[in-house]
């Protein structure tokens, strides 16, 4: 089902570590069949972004209504930043703070613990963020069909061009970029090199599978657990991959509206959590996400 070109091999080279043993990953070994999606929050304009911290809390944005809300562990949901200037993508660094994509005021920002924040980067246009264990950080460009690359304490510069992109994730190593693409029936894999530049862009996840009321798959915002699947929202539901790039299965929405984003949070990083248009949704599973965090946080 797979067929592997030279590209291809340099970035499965990077990947094939997680994948020994991955021979056969089907959802049975994710779900629990007596916990369904349970609702976490509704009453918003429209959900992105769901973040991790170091706790397992996690933080989520309502771009239309400019807020960013926190999640921590017994599940209350409380206002985290009441202007967020149409805040989308979130991401912790594993210094604490909240990586963010200031959609409304062209930034990229640092939200600190009591809510105030430093502008990283201005005049850039950005839509999900990824950041690496060194705190540098990758973010998308929609509109222009860019990736950018900020170097900790640099400047942006663009390093992918001309790609139909959405969301972005790393791998735990820092080695691999995935990003979304949402008229695309595969997700896109790149190799990092030691000066945040990309290269080796190749498809890799594939094919991706349509809602049968819409001919593009709609592929938005990941997460990845640690086992390595990736899991991608997209209009059929959330869609996994196992690390050698197939298809596992599809979990099924929480409700028929759109599902934007996805990542691991709450207890022992065992629960998966949705932002699904107006709504934020959890479900425990059996497998758990992956700690950016050093091990004294």
């Amino acid at each position: 089902m797979r067929i592997f070109s030279g590209l291809l091999f340099s970035v499965f080279s990077l990947i094939l570590p997680a994948a020994i043993g991955a021979q056969d990953m089907p959802l049975s070994q994710v779900l629990l069949e007596e916990h369904d999606w349970e609702l976490v929050s509704e009453g918003h304009g429209y959900t992105e972004g769901p973040a991790v911290d170091a706790q397992g809390q996690i933080y989520f944005s309502d771009v239309k209504r400019s807020k960013i809300y926190k999640v921590d562990l017994e599940g209350e949901v409380t206002l985290f930043i009441k202007n967020s200037g149409r805040t989308n993508g979130l991401m912790f660094g594993a210094d604490g703070l909240l990586y963010a994509c200031r959609m409304g005021d062209r930034q990229i920002v640092a939200y600190k613990p009591d809510g105030t924040h430093d502008v990283i980067a201005s005049d850039v246009d950005s839509n999900d963020i990824a950041v690496t264990k060194s705190g540098s950080l990758y973010f998308s460009d929609p509109k222009a069909k860019r990736v950018w690359f900020l170097p900790k304490g640099g400047q942006p510069k663009v390093v992918a061009e001309e790609i139909a992109l959405n969301g972005l994730i790393l791998w735990e190593q820092d080695e691999t970029l995935v990003t979304t693409a949402g008229p695309d029936a595969w997700l896109w894999t790149f190799r990092i090199e030691a000066d945040g530049s990309l290269t080796s862009q190749d498809k890799y996840y594939q094919p991706l599978r349509l809602d049968t009321s819409f001919d593009i798959p709609g592929a938005d915002g990941m997460t990845v657990d640690a086992d390595g699947r990736v899991y991608v929202s997209t209009r059929a539901g959330l869609q996994m991959f196992d690390p050698t790039g197939r298809m596992g299965g599809v979990i099924l929405k929480p409700q028929g509206k759109y599902m934007s984003n996805a990542t691991f949070g709450g207890p022992d990083l065992s629960y998966l959590y949705v932002t699904s248009s107006d709504k934020v949704y959890r479900r425990k599973t059996k497998t758990h996400g992956i700690s950016h965090f050093p091990a004294s946080q």
